[in-house]
């Protein structure tokens, strides 16, 4: 939940499961999505695909948790891997400019 408050967290996972229920849903479904999603920006993605879509089995639901995980997943790797990037140049900059 980092970088967002408990209310924010909670008031979004309300309107995912709320979401969910309506399409036919377990309200478990919903509580198991919010929890693997984690944050209210990642739930609110979620809510969007499901106001659109209006997917009819929990499966394609499940499918889309799982995209919207792996972005996640992508974008965290790539600002990694920028940061590591970043520190490595300015290692080379420094032993150049020590070499000079």
């Amino acid at each position: 939940m980092s970088g967002y408050d408990s209310r924010e967290w909670a008031e979004a996972k309300s309107r995912l499961v709320r979401a969910v229920k309506e399409l036919g849903f377990p309200e478990a479904l919903g509580e198991e999505i919010a929890k693997q999603l984690g944050s209210p920006k990642a739930m609110d993605r979620m809510l969007a695909y499901l106001i659109y879509v209006k997917p009819g089995t929990a499966e394609l639901i499940v499918d889309e948790m799982l995209a919207i995980c792996s972005d996640i997943d992508s974008w965290h790797r790539k600002k990694e891997c920028e940061a590591a990037n970043a520190s490595y140049n300015e290692l080379l900059y420094q032993d150049f400019d020590d070499g000079e």
